[in-house]
């Protein structure tokens, strides 16, 4: 696997410097991140049992593979790592018979069962999510408890600690436990999810980030505050996001938020609309909810995992409470466009483009095999403004190209 494995990395670098991609930076550097993330759980998807015409085939489709094929593959990827870990919770916390019945109400909504190989898509459910009026039974354990279990099984857990980098404005840093190989799912980002549309909603809007250091922007804009979520709980229960919980404050998390120019909207702040977060069941014990806690890498280490999106199907509500995300607002109501630094409505409705409405999250991927060790994110802070003094970049062409 190591032969196989230094392919593939010489592969990444290749692919990174292609001349093939898009002109524009901010889109040049985001078909760079999808083709890492092609090959990276692509490669983990091939498993121990993968040889070297398997790895010829993906380094062949990194090459040839449209930007749209690759999201696809890697959405599919991701999903398939996170819905073994939602069934593996599931046998952690739910009842016997709770498992005996969801197994049987999946078996008879599934159309279209998985197909081998590195290019099968996974089968979707055709039941519409809803709410349910009562938090369902579970086994009362901790989130300790529970994630002891997911070492067990998974291989690998994570823990907050303070951080073993060597500045005073290090902080609380996130840990993995146990061994994780590289492509694998090591973290989800936790929180309250604003679209563009819904920018001013933001706690401390426009300077959002001068109070929380919290936030993480998606390449297409879409805002997640981790804020309340903090550091999970211990049960199931239904979650709006409302509660702003004492978490560990460092300057250092502050993950590419970078300049203010996302925030021009010359508008002030906005309250909150009683409509605006309507609440979920979710399961506040999640093991993997700590994405927010990864740290950026002090000078002279590499990052260890990059973001990457991951865009949860909603038709999937036996997983649903396992995903520790809610949207703000209508998410399908309200259509916006960038232009440059700016956001605009469009006038548009969107609803009914999409048959399968998503929930737009993100996660951590390994880059690299990591073993009991802190867990290290590129922040790609812009360089348009002043960075922190801890700051140190990991490569300054993908941070222009990131906010470019």
């Amino acid at each position: 696997m190591a032969f196989l494995f230094q392919k593939f990395q010489e592969a990444v670098k290749t692919l990174a410097k292609s001349t093939t991609f898009a002109k524009d930076p901010r889109h040049l550097q985001f078909e760079a991140d999808i083709n890492r993330l092609f090959l990276y759980t692509s490669y983990n998807r091939l498993g121990k049992d993968a040889d070297e015409a398997d790895v010829e085939e993906i380094i062949d489709l990194a090459n040839k593979a449209s930007l749209a094929d690759q999201q696809k593959q890697v959405q599919e990827n991701i999903h398939s790592q996170i819905k073994n870990f939602c069934m593996l919770m599931d046998e952690i916390l739910l009842p016997v018979k709770k498992i005996e019945e969801q197994f049987e109400s999946t078996a008879q909504v599934t159309k279209n069962p998985p197909q081998s190989g590195l290019r099968f898509a996974l089968g979707r459910t055709g039941v519409s999510p809803s709410n349910h009026s009562a938090v369902p039974e579970t086994k009362p354990l901790k989130l300790a408890e529970v994630s002891q279990a997911i070492k067990e099984h998974l291989g690998y857990s994570l823990a907050v600690r303070p951080s073993e980098i060597p500045h005073k404005d290090a902080g609380q840093g996130l840990f993995l436990e146990g061994e994780a190989e590289v492509g694998s799912v090591i973290a989800i980002y936790p929180g309250v999810v604003y679209s563009p549309a819904y920018y001013r909603y933001i706690p401390g809007y426009p300077k959002v980030d001068a109070h929380n250091s919290y936030l993480i922007t998606r390449y297409d804009g879409t805002v997640i505050n981790a804020h309340p979520w903090g550091s999970g709980d211990d049960a199931r229960e239904i979650w709006d996001g409302l509660r702003s919980p004492q978490t560990a404050k460092s300057t250092e998390q502050i993950v590419q938020t970078g300049s203010d120019r996302i925030w021009k909207m010359l508008s002030k702040p906005l309250e909150r609309p009683k409509s605006g977060i309507l609440g979920e069941i979710l399961e506040r014990r999640n093991s993997l909810a700590f994405a927010h806690f990864a740290n950026h890498p002090p000078k002279g280490m590499d990052p260890n995992v990059m973001v990457c999106p991951y865009d949860f199907p909603l038709d999937e509500k036996d997983m649903r409470t396992y995903i520790p995300n809610i949207s703000f607002g209508n998410e399908e109501g309200v259509r916006m466009k960038r232009f440059g630094s700016f956001w605009f409505k469009s006038g548009s409705s969107v609803h009914g483009v999409s048959d399968s409405p998503v929930l737009k999250s993100l996660v951590l991927v390994a880059t690299r095999a990591i073993n009991n060790e802190e867990i290290l994110l590129n922040y790609r802070l812009s360089n348009t403004k002043r960075r922190p003094s801890w700051y140190a970049p990991v490569d300054e062409e993908e941070d222009r190209r990131r906010w470019g």
